[in-house]
């Protein structure tokens, strides 16, 4: 009889466990895009963290090196705001005016283009396909810029709330940091907390090394552009600055818009900047990138690029923004949970090279 009474118990117990994990993963997708944002202001907590302790290790409060620091940033950004925004919104307005314009120079070149190559374009014919079809319609643009600015007050939200998080994480990380060495048992607790510092120096190079590199690459498509006589070089150059966030693609993604444009100016303008966006690409990701992030973070690329393509999959646009941070923070405890509990390899490197020579 006892015997029945734990089977029921046993099977009642692994019922109601199954169901509350389908509950938890049902909710977790649920909230996923909160999930995300809140792992974003994790990311940029920690990064902000550390320019928080030095002056808290020189004596500062916590409060008042925080109020110190938000207030750089925030003093920063009023710069910005005032010196170049009103610039891009302008340029950014004189750039949607004239997209009709954009729109049928590069479809009129592209079409005189073919029609030099009659073999093609009796394909296209025979395929009945056009190259204004291919080519996204005005309407299609202007409606997705109505129905962005729709959303605007939706994103405006989440921003506010996305920067409070972060403004709380740095102010008071403690009980948030205790809450997370609770998660696991007290052996593995020191593990934890080397695995959340290590984290945290990536990310801090991560950040350096974009805002250095975005820096550069913003003055000089900047320069180039505005000597090519390219519309909207301002709104190019700020797209530049943010395109490592997305590691070795989101330089030749945002690479494409001023292409087009500079097509609608001529063909050989097109042609010089398309040469300029690859070089300019390749002496970054090649011989900046490596020397800017080799002493923080030595993440091989092909470990980036499946982040991204991963994160991009299953998130999009958020999760390959996501790709770098997660590649640390994976990096951080691999290294700590699983490399550390075997003896260093002397022979690794050799055996390494033999592979490569097979």
């Amino acid at each position: 009889m006892k015997t029945n009474d734990n089977s029921f118990r046993t099977l009642t117990s692994l019922i109601l466990y199954t169901a509350g994990l389908i509950i938890l993963l049902w909710f977790l997708y649920q909230i996923l895009n909160v999930v995300l944002i809140a792992i974003f202001a994790v990311v940029f907590g920690l990064i902000i963290n550390a320019p928080v302790n030095k002056l808290e290790k020189k004596g500062l409060k916590r409060w008042l090196a925080s109020l110190i620091v938000f207030s750089i940033i925030f003093g920063i950004s009023i710069l910005l705001f005032r010196i170049v925004i009103p610039q891009l919104i302008t340029q950014l307005n004189s750039l949607l005016q004239d997209l009709p314009v954009y729109y049928k120079a590069v479809t009129d070149y592209i079409d005189k283009l073919i029609n030099n190559f009659p073999q093609l374009q009796k394909q296209i014919d025979q395929s009945e396909i056009s190259i204004s079809s291919a080519i996204p319609s005005i309407g299609n643009v202007v409606k997705g810029i109505g129905n962005f600015s729709i959303s605007l007050f939706s994103n405006l939200f989440i921003f506010i709330v996305f920067i409070c998080m972060i403004v709380f994480f740095v102010g008071n990380p403690k009980p948030l940091i205790e809450l997370y060495l609770t998660l696991f048992p007290v052996e593995k607790r020191d593990k934890a907390a080397n695995a959340i510092v290590n984290t945290s120096i990536l990310l801090v190079g991560w950040m350096k090394s974009n805002v250095i590199a975005g820096t550069i690459e913003a003055v000089v498509v900047y320069c180039f552009l505005t000597w090519m006589e390219v519309p909207g070089a301002l709104v190019w150059a700020a797209l530049a600055f943010f395109s490592e966030l997305i590691p070795k693609l989101g330089f030749y993604i945002m690479a494409i818009p001023p292409t087009l444009v500079a097509l609608s100016v001529s063909g050989m303008t097109a042609l010089w900047c398309l040469i300029f966006f690859l070089i300019l690409n390749e002496l970054i990701s090649d011989f900046l990138m490596p020397k800017l992030r080799s002493s923080t973070m030595n993440i091989h690329p092909t470990s980036s690029l499946f982040m991204l393509l991963a994160g991009a999959a299953a998130f999009g646009l958020i999760g390959a923004l996501l790709a770098t941070p997660l590649s640390a923070i994976i990096k951080a405890y691999y290294e700590e949970f699983y490399l550390k509990q075997f003896p260093e390899d002397p022979e690794l490197e050799n055996r390494t090279q033999k592979i490569i020579e097979a």
